[in-house]
């Protein structure tokens, strides 16, 4: 009875997408939907609508209101342009920055985007072709606009694309702007889409917000000598058919580097990913044609960036000579262990600067900060919220460096997202300062391993698609709630924080206060063998994710590959406990 109300529901929303206001190829589709005996994709298209996440808007591409298309983008950016509109009407002129990446659609829906600011009185600039996610934050900023789109689905498979928005400090979208940017977009409907652009408002921008941006970021490097020393660093790069290919190789180059090799067959601009079977540089598959040109070239580093080139992935040879994955947590853990450990050595640390890194992200991160007694502080998954931090200290405190576990980081802060051109940048310069010290990234990561302490971490992501999926994930959230367990992994439970009440309660049931700036859908516990598991739904997609992370102790170097065997018991016994 329950599925005959839905597909009644459903069948009504769509049949108002059969209307005149609507094309004929959109029109065709939802018919054939609507035709269908089999109602699943007809209630997958339409049984709500696509709303900001973590990551703005993103979906499977097709008709309906829960999917990508000219209509629920030209809703989104309506709306915006309604509420940029309301929000800055005493400006003579409202700007925004509007960027894509290589995906099927994002250049249609990137124009489209332009047209209807620019139809609203809003300035447009638009980006000549694709452009990593990050040049978009900057040219918010550099231009001195009011908000900013970036057509993208990031490092998600090739039937998605996306929608990210970004407010003046060129930042995604936080409250209370993103509640109310979705209730303009909520009141939208197709006939009040202004679809016909004025071009005397838009303006294409390139190569002039390029140099800028790429001069800014070479102004990062900490140690430009050990460039000049290590100019011959043999580096290997893909940018898994998207945006990096436009900037990545010439910043290498501008820092100096000489002997850079771009995967060809990847450079080629293509949303179909033809080479990979994800284009995400988290998959080891993503990586396999770096790895076959670095292993005929003997390379120092691999190093791959996602669709928007947002993300970086690297890959480097172990005590073995083998090419082996350095996953998020590792990377963000070298990264700022090189920019602390390196400041500090060339009295460029002040002491008022800070690091960031989200709260599913490594604990080692707090061990390398409290040592060197740097200010380091925890907030919610998602890189808006690195950015709020950069900007409630603006003026008064330096932000030197931040990341998440999933392959973010951010060195810099003329840029408030996570960045891969500075990123490969800056790991090409710490590949060089190993390299100079006659060792690896490698060899650097076993050294904080055995300074610091051993930690393993695994993302285990139980996908659940659809109406159902998201039911099933809300009740599994519950349940964990309702039935906190007492042990995991065989070690009792010392301390629960649920981000969604803003409590921790330690194992003696005492209650205290989390102090965050909103509630957020997320668990974790911590047990007594210092285990640390975090559980929450993800913003982008439809499924849940558990971050587990497992400690440990590496006396010497070698004693890495039996750290890693026991960890992963841990780890084993970790999943069976959850069931997962």
């Amino acid at each position: 009875m329950e599925n005959q109300e839905l597909i009644k529901q459903v069948t009504e929303k769509a049949e108002q997408w059969l209307t005149p206001a609507y094309n004929a190829e959109t029109q065709a589709e939802v018919k054939r939907m609507l035709d269908s005996d089999d109602k699943t994709e007809l209630i997958d298209s339409f049984y709500k609508d696509l709303e900001f996440g973590t990551g703005g808007l993103r979906g499977i591409m097709g008709a309906g209101s829960n999917r990508m298309n000219i209509y629920t983008v030209g809703a989104a950016t309506q709306g915006l342009a309604n509420y940029l509109n309301k929000c800055f009407k005493d400006r003579d002129q409202i700007s925004v920055v509007v960027g894509h990446d290589c995906r099927n659609n994002s250049r249609k829906f990137a124009e489209i985007s332009a047209a209807i600011f620019s139809a609203n009185g809003i300035k447009v600039y638009l980006f000549d072709d694709l452009r990593p996610t990050p040049e978009v934050s900057f040219a918010i900023r550099h231009l001195g606009c009011q908000s900013g789109i970036n057509i993208t689905a990031s490092h998600n498979p090739r039937e998605y694309n996306g929608y990210k928005a970004y407010w003046d400090d060129g930042a995604q979208v936080l409250a209370p702007h993103d509640t109310a940017i979705i209730e303009e977009v909520n009141k939208v409907k197709v006939s009040d889409i202004k679809f016909e652009g004025n071009q005397d408002l838009i303006q294409v921008i390139g190569e002039d917000v390029d140099k800028v941006y790429l001069d800014m970021v070479h102004g990062i490097s900490i140690d430009p000598a050990v460039i000049k020393r290590q100019k011959d660093l043999c580096i290997v790069y893909t940018p898994l058919h998207g945006a990096g290919r436009t900037l990545i190789p010439r910043s290498l180059k501008e820092w100096g580097f000489e002997n850079v090799h771009c995967v060809e067959e990847q450079m080629v601009k293509d949303g179909n990913f033809p080479t990979v079977v994800s284009p995400n540089p988290e998959n080891a598959e993503a990586l396999t044609l770096a790895i076959k040109l670095a292993k005929q070239l003997d390379a120092d580093i691999v190093m791959a960036s996602d669709p928007d080139a947002d993300r970086v992935g690297m890959a480097c040879k172990n005590d073995k000579g083998e090419w082996v994955l350095i996953n998020g947590n590792q990377t963000c853990l070298i990264f700022l262990y090189y920019i602390i450990r390196n400041r500090l050595a060339m009295g460029k640390m002040k002491p008022n600067d800070f690091i960031v890194k989200t709260i599913v992200t490594t604990e080692l991160i707090k061990a390398v900060a409290d040592k060197n007694h740097i200010e380091m502080r925890d907030c919610y998954t998602g890189f808006k919220w690195i950015a709020r931090e950069i900007r409630l200290s603006e003026g008064k405190q330096q932000y030197i460096g931040g990341g998440e576990e999933s392959y973010g980081f951010l060195a810099e802060d003329f840029v408030r997202d996570k960045d891969a051109v500075s990123a490969c940048s800056l790991l090409a310069e710490i590949c060089a300062w190993a390299k100079d010290q006659g060792k690896t990234l490698y060899d650097i990561l076993m050294e904080i391993y055995v300074e610091y302490g051993f930690s393993k971490e695994t993302t285990v992501n139980v996908v659940k698609p659809g109406k159902t999926g998201a039911e099933e994930i809300q009740k599994m959230m519950s349940d964990f709630r309702a039935n906190p367990p007492k042990e995991i992994g065989g070690s009792p439970v010392v301390l629960t924080k649920d981000y969604k009440v803003l409590k921790a309660t330690d194992g003696q049931g005492n209650v205290s206060d989390l102090v965050m700036p909103e509630t957020s859908n997320v668990l974790q516990y911590f047990t007594e063998d210092g285990t640390k598991i975090s559980v929450r739904p993800s913003g982008t997609e439809p499924k849940i994710k558990f971050y587990i992370e497992v400690k440990g102790q590496m006396k010497c170097a070698g004693c890495y590959e039996k750290a890693c065997a026991e960890a992963e018991q841990k780890v084993e016994a970790v999943r069976k406990s959850l069931g997962i």
